[in-house]
């Protein structure tokens, strides 16, 4: 009878082994499936809202969020839109940006590589080459730079890419002025003096990413913010733009 019971004893201690290993290895499992993507996907609540992408355009009203002490809100022109604009009257940050920062976070639906443009103008004295830019960086998007028509590209000083712009750059940050001595609002953003380039952002992924500004000249005023395809011409762009980006809120 003994030479019976011993095969059973040992079937079921095998039955039993197999049974923890399958118990041990659902756990890992399902770790893995809740792995989250690189790009963050959920609306920064830190924040409180996202704007949303919308067939390879973003539109904003640059208003449209919370800033520091120093920006004002001014609507004494007529060519602007929404509330008016912000414009910087704190002390100027030539050197050092990160001075009076305001955060966009956007969500990108359709990626690819994107251009960056605003409407802006300098409200003091009439050379427009003074009150003129403001600091602009994208910390985390796939790739951040100027380019001109003949394919020359300069990426900002401290992204460990060259070359860089002639003039004004440090820590991911960009210098983004304007040009001309008519201080009406206009669309225009460029980096690298003297040898203006335009701005592009790449982003490979979908997800939500952070647009920075931050203060850079006084008297420097913005009125909206653009971001759309590269393959969408600047004109039809700009006319798209005017209908703005939904502004999801995060609560």
């Amino acid at each position: 009878m003994r030479i019976i019971y011993l095969p059973l004893t040992i079937v079921l201690l095998l039955l039993s082994c197999s049974s923890e290993d399958n118990t041990l290895e659902d756990p890992l499992t399902e770790d893995n499936s809740g792995q989250e993507s690189n790009t963050g996907s959920n609306c920064p609540a830190s924040i409180g809202f996202v704007f949303e992408e919308s067939n390879g355009i973003v539109s904003i009203e640059f208003e449209n969020n919370e800033f520091p002490q120093g920006w004002v809100l001014k609507n004494d022109v007529s060519d602007v839109s929404g509330d008016g604009y912000m414009q910087w009257e704190g002390n100027p940050s030539m050197g050092d940006p990160g001075n009076g920062m305001v955060t966009f976070p956007i969500r990108i639906s359709n990626t690819g590589v994107y251009r960056f443009n605003w409407k802006s103008s300098y409200r003091r004295g009439d050379n427009g080459t003074e009150h003129n830019d403001s600091w602009l960086r994208f910390p985390d998007a796939d790739d951040f730079f100027g380019m001109k028509n003949d394919g020359s590209v300069v990426y900002p000083n401290g992204s460990g890419k060259q070359p860089n712009p002639n003039g004004a750059s440090k820590d991911g940050w960009f210098k983004i002025y304007r040009s001309g001595d008519d201080n009406a609002f206009k669309w225009q953003a460029r980096t690298s003096d003297h040898d203006a380039h335009d701005i592009y952002v790449s982003f490979e992924t979908a997800g939500i990413y952070v647009l920075e500004v931050s203060a850079r000249s006084d008297f420097h005023a913005i009125d909206r913010i653009l971001l759309h395809r590269e393959t969408i011409a600047e004109n039809d762009a700009v006319s798209l733009a005017t209908n703005f980006s939904n502004k999801e809120s995060c609560n």
